[in-house]
C-alpha cells in the first residue's frame, strides 16, 4: 500500500506541476495587454512628434502667401526625404527639399527647392509636366516608356549634362513601378521656352514635355546648381494607389 500511496502522490507532483493558476494566467494576460499598449502608445507619440516637428517647420518657412505649399503635400514630401536618409540614399545632413505639385494649374509655380536648415524657399516656379499628362491639369502619370506621361513620386537628382535640351539634371526614380524607369526613360530636368507666362497667356496653359519636370530657360542654371548631386525632388498628385503604396511615405 506504502508503494502505491508514493506512485499516486508522484502522478499528482507531475500533474499539478503543470497547473497554471487562474490568478496567474490574469496577470500574464495583463502583462501582455500592457506591453501591447505600450508598444502602441509609443508608435502614437512618434507620429505625433513627427506631425508636430513637420508644422514647425512648415510654419517656420515664409511661404509667398498667393504661392504657398500645402502643408498636406509638404508633410508627405518631408516623411519621404527623412526616409530616404535613414536607408542612407541620402546623406544625413542633406538638407534641400524640391516639391513638385502636380495637382495644381501647370499656370501657377507648383514647384518649389525649400532647404529645411535654413528654413526659407530658394526657387518658387513654374514646372511643366508631361503631354500625355493632361492639359492645364495633370491626370494620368506613367512609368513607361514612350508614354510621354510624367512619374509620381522620390528621386534623388544626380549628374548634370549638356543634351537636347541644354543644361540639365538627371533623376533617378526611387519608387518601384511609379518612376524607378525614370533614368532609362530619360526623365531629367530641363529649361523650356514654353515654361513661361507669356506662353500661359498666348495658349491658355504653359507647354508640356515629354514627361520631364521641365523648369523656365532662365532659371534651369540656378536650380539645377542648386540641387544637383544627391538630393531630394518629390513630385505629387493625390494618387491613391502611390499614396498607399510608397514605401517612402509609411511613418
Amino acid at each position: 500500500m506504502r508503494g502505491i500511496y508514493s506512485v499516486l502522490g508522484l502522478v499528482y507532483m507531475v500533474t499539478t506541476s503543470f497547473y497554471i493558476s487562474p490568478k496567474v494566467m490574469v496577470k500574464n494576460e495583463k502583462v501582455k495587454t500592457e506591453k501591447t499598449e505600450r508598444v502602441t502608445d509609443t508608435k502614437s507619440e512618434k507620429t505625433a512628434a513627427a506631425v508636430s516637428s513637420s508644422e514647425e517647420l512648415y510654419k517656420s518657412i515664409p511661404f509667398d502667401p498667393e504661392h504657398e505649399l500645402n502643408y498636406e503635400v509638404f508633410s508627405k514630401a518631408l516623411t519621404g526625404f527623412e526616409n530616404l536618409k535613414k536607408a542612407g540614399l541620402l546623406n544625413q545632413d542633406s538638407h534641400l527639399l524640391t516639391i513638385c505639385d502636380f495637382s495644381m494649374s501647370s499656370n501657377t509655380k507648383r514647384l518649389w527647392v525649400i532647404d529645411t536648415n535654413e528654413k526659407k524657399v530658394l526657387f518658387n516656379s513654374l514646372v511643366a509636366h508631361g503631354k500625355n499628362t493632361g492639359e492645364e491639369f495633370a491626370t494620368n502619370f506613367s512609368n513607361t516608356e514612350s508614354s510621354l506621361q510624367s512619374s509620381l513620386g522620390f528621386y534623388i537628382t544626380d549628374a548634370t549634362y549638356q543634351g537636347d535640351n541644354g543644361y540639365s539634371l538627371k533623376l533617378l526614380g526611387m519608387d518601384k513601378g511609379f518612376n524607378d524607369a525614370a533614368y532609362r526613360r530619360a526623365i531629367v530636368m530641363h529649361g523650356a521656352d514654353y515654361v513661361s507666362d507669356d506662353f500661359a497667356s498666348m495658349h491658355k496653359r504653359i507647354g508640356r514635355s515629354w514627361g520631364c519636370p521641365a523648369v523656365p530657360k532662365a532659371l534651369t542654371q540656378p536650380i539645377i546648381n542648386t540641387i544637383k548631386g544627391r538630393n531630394c525632388l518629390f513630385i505629387y498628385y493625390p494618387d491613391q494607389k502611390y499614396l498607399s503604396s510608397s514605401e517612402w511615405l509609411k511613418a
